[in-house]
């Protein structure tokens, strides 16, 4: 019987596909357009596609990865493929957005003709395809690596507005600085969300405690189960997105009601913190401590 979690991968597999496709084939358009056109904003949002059909290549692979099972080497699987995967893809929006800020700059130094209504065309035609893509795959498990997908998708719909805008200024006024103008504009608003995306991605590598968890209530809640005298060498960290593990040693007054104070442990965690993995060790008298442990006493 398919678990889950691996309808959800394999879900996101076919999402993918289907995006790569159409994305990968509207690029070879909008290049096209764009070089006959001579417009930077077209240019640029083709390479924002092309950089797209690698991105959504590149979160495919990672979501099949990441669903293999596990081994003796790798005892979690591989689940951190996904999160590898939205990294990559960070990087990749940043070389595309200063590939974008260099040729703007040259622009607007030395401005070049445009064809607006060529390029008002391709945006428009852009904009719908980009706008089916995002919906595509926002309808899919939201995935860290599927947010950096959609993070590539959102930033060629900002382009296709940006192209579409641009055209029509040039073609109705002939102001030829419209164009890298605006492509300066978009690339300013990807950039701010591609390091919010590089920043939540570090900070699962650096197996940082998760954003909605406050390491402080976990550990509260987890002193305050009957038969528990504190809580120390608390840990909370994201195995992939939506995956939560958790580790702690629990000071208690006996070690025969271990099996009920695990149990009321374990539901408690999953019930209120979504927390999926759990390995909680039993102490029966106060332990050495290192320096810089937390420790959490019931209130």
């Amino acid at each position: 019987m398919m678990k889950s979690h691996d309808f959800h991968s394999l879900d996101i597999v076919r999402r993918m596909r289907w995006a790569l496709l159409i994305t990968f084939a509207f690029a070879f358009l909008e290049a096209a357009g764009g070089w006959w056109s001579g417009s930077l904003a077209l240019l640029s949002d083709a390479g924002h596609m092309f950089s797209d059909s690698i991105a959504l290549g590149l979160t495919a692979l990672a979501s099949w990865i990441a669903n293999r099972p596990p081994t003796r080497r790798h005892s979690y699987g591989l689940l951190r493929a996904e999160i590898i995967g939205a990294l990559a893809n960070g990087l990749i929006m940043l070389l595309v957005i200063l590939s974008i800020v260099v040729e703007a700059v040259s622009r607007l130094r030395e401005p070049r003709p445009v064809a607006g209504a060529v390029v008002m065309a391709i945006a428009a035609a852009g904009l719908v395809v980009n706008m089916f893509i995002a919906r595509l795959l926002s309808g899919g498990k939201q995935t860290l690596n599927m947010r950096a997908a959609l993070l590539h998708v959102i930033g060629d719909l900002l382009g296709s507005v940006a192209a579409l805008i641009a055209g029509a200024v040039i073609y109705f006024t002939g102001w030829l600085p419209a164009d890298p103008i605006l492509s300066l504009a978009v690339a300013a608003l990807i950039l701010f969300s591609t390091f919010n995306l590089l920043r939540e991605a570090l900070h699962v590598l650096m197996e940082g405690v998760p954003h909605n968890l406050h390491i402080e209530a976990v550990g509260q809640q987890m002193a305050r189960i009957k038969g528990v005298r504190s809580v120390h060498d608390l840990h909370i960290w994201t195995l992939a997105s939506g995956k939560i593990a958790l580790s702690a040693h629990l000071e208690i007054h006996d070690l025969d009601v271990w099996p009920k104070i695990l149990e009321a442990t374990q539901t408690m965690l999953r019930r209120q913190f979504d927390v999926d993995h759990i390995t909680l060790q039993p102490e029966v008298q106060q332990a050495q401590h290192y320096a810089g442990s937390i420790r959490i006493y019931p209130k």
